[in-house]
């Protein structure tokens, strides 16, 4: 069960610059799967998409979703279980074989052309695709556009300097009445370095306010025992439910 609970607005932290110089490179974030230093990824699914589904789907068929830095993702299966076809990019090779491991799905790889050294790995069933490769690298592939977008982990994984890069990267990948859901975090980002990021309301609407409507579906807490570690005595996550304007 889901036993976050919605809590009222509180003031965002006003220092929202104390983050901008914060990198991460490729290689760390493989060497987070490689030391198993991935509590971002949730087995169980993430409770607010479970919760804001209908919403998020408006009960299409056949749609094609994005997975920015999927990760091994369970969601990912949901949505090809539901008949709809799923691509995800992930610089993290071992956590792409473990997604077709855990899920007892079946796949073949081969090299992207167009990008040296990445491969892309297909379900047998051809419904899911996941480019092991950097997000930045994405457009130089013929990938398509997409009904739908799940972000979650991953524009408050990018570097922030990288952000209006990512920002015009996802737009670029948008069909025409495209629904792009999106989680953030909030809390204190002078008491934690990040990641993930904090992402305010302002920078949301700073990175995507001139393409999208932006509407905040949910802001619950979040606080668990191993954000004590973070320094942090607070956070929360926000989804947002980004559409054509």
């Amino acid at each position: 069960m889901d036993n976050t609970k919605i809590l009222p607005d509180i003031k965002e932290d006003p220092d929202t610059e104390v983050q901008k110089n914060q990198v991460l490179t490729l290689e760390e974030w493989q060497d987070k799967w490689v030391n198993r230093k991935i509590a971002f990824h949730q087995e169980e699914g993430h409770q607010l998409l479970k919760k804001h589904l209908d919403t998020f789907l408006k009960g299409e068929s056949g749609l094609r979703v994005f997975f920015p830095l999927c990760g091994k993702a369970v969601e990912m299966k949901w949505f090809a279980d539901l008949g709809h076809s799923v691509v995800g990019v992930e610089i993290s090779e071992l956590g792409i074989r473990e997604f077709f491991t855990e899920q007892n799905v079946s796949f073949s790889e081969e090299p992207i052309t167009e990008i040296p050294g990445a491969r892309i790995f297909k379900s047998s069933s051809g419904n899911i695709s996941l480019y092991c490769c950097s997000i930045f690298d994405l457009p130089r592939t013929n990938i398509g556009k997409f009904d739908r977008i799940w972000d979650r982990g991953a524009l408050v994984a990018i570097n922030p300097g990288d952000r209006e890069c990512y920002a015009d990267i996802m737009s670029s990948l948008l069909r025409k009445g495209f629904r792009y859901l999106l989680a953030v975090m909030s809390y204190d980002p002078t008491k934690h370095p990040g990641p993930p990021f904090y992402v305010p309301a302002a920078e949301i609407k700073r990175l995507f306010g001139t393409r999208c409507n932006i509407h905040c579906l949910e802001k619950v807490d979040i606080f668990e025992e191993q954000h004590i570690s973070w320094g942090i005595d607070y956070i929360f996550e926000e989804l947002y439910l980004l559409t054509e304007k």
